[in-house]
């Protein structure tokens, strides 16, 4: 074991910082990155009892140290016997990114209208894939400007969605087998499955696999229509789309203020809540 540093006695001078530092052993390792904290602590003529007293802050700002780092060697240090604050590592912001083209419509094809449905109904309530796979039609009641859809979880009002909805509902009602559906994102054609109907209930496979060719869809319809002066905007928004998935969205929707809905989600938001409250302060 690596012999801890002790302060100096009272009124005793501290020996000079090279051999300080000398004395002491690099916990086993953390050679390295030792080595790099003491030659940091040598530009500023500190020992390692100096070090212990003022911490990282300006051995940070000398160096341009970024908060994991300063964390690193916070560590480092501790268990080299330096008895340093360990610095807690900031959590990133929430991520943002403009989720409104999805939910718009810009066709009337029956695969479409579905998707852009729910989206929008996954922007104002982010619900798991297995909770959309099994929503009811009479889950849902449309008013004038939202959506009130009830769980056996409770009660919510999403705003946004009521154009998609009525576009997705007046489509469906066109085809007989899909009018008569229960569910609010039913199978358009028949799948390998023997069980497998128009109308019928998808799996979470499937709708994953819708949502990831809406997403695709809807770049090529960005980069079909974009202007000279927007191109660049949407390039990075489709960088961006390429590795969005359906949880992702949800995610995204959560920390943007959607209501949860379920436990995992109440934790996920009060998550949220807390990085955006410790930002403000």
């Amino acid at each position: 074991m690596p012999r801890a540093w002790q302060q100096p006695l009272p009124d005793m001078p501290a020996p000079p910082p090279a051999r300080a530092w000398a004395r002491l052993r690099p916990p086993p390792g953390y050679e390295d990155q030792w080595r790099r904290l003491a030659d940091a602590a040598l530009e500023l003529d500190r020992g390692p009892d100096e070090l212990a007293a003022e911490g990282l802050d300006e051995l940070a700002a000398a160096r341009g140290w970024k908060p994991a780092t300063v964390a690193l060697y916070s560590k480092v240090a501790r268990y080299g016997g330096l008895a340093l604050p360990l610095p807690v590592t900031p959590e990133p912001d929430p991520p943002q990114l403009d989720l409104r083209p999805l939910t718009r419509i810009r066709a009337e094809d029956p695969e479409h209208l579905r998707s852009v449905a729910w989206c929008s109904l996954a922007l104002g309530w982010p619900a798991p894939v297995g909770t959309f796979r099994s929503l009811r039609r009479d889950q849902v009641r449309a008013t004038a400007r939202r959506l009130l859809i009830t769980t056996d979880d409770g009660e919510w009002a999403v705003a946004g969605a009521v154009t998609a909805w009525h576009a997705w509902e007046a489509t469906r009602a066109a085809f007989p087998a899909l009018a008569a559906s229960p569910w609010v994102l039913p199978a358009l054609r028949r799948g390998p499955g023997l069980d497998s109907r128009v109308g019928g209930r998808l799996s979470n496979q499937a709708l994953q696999a819708t949502f990831t060719k809406h997403v695709r869809s809807t770049v090529g319809y960005l980069r079909a229509t974009v202007t000279p002066s927007r191109r660049e905007a949407v390039e990075e928004l489709a960088a961006a789309y390429r590795l969005l998935s359906y949880d992702s969205y949800r995610r995204l929707a959560l920390a943007a203020g959607a209501p949860p809905v379920g436990a995992r989600g109440v934790v996920r938001a009060a998550r949220v809540a807390a990085r955006s409250a410790r930002a403000g302060g």
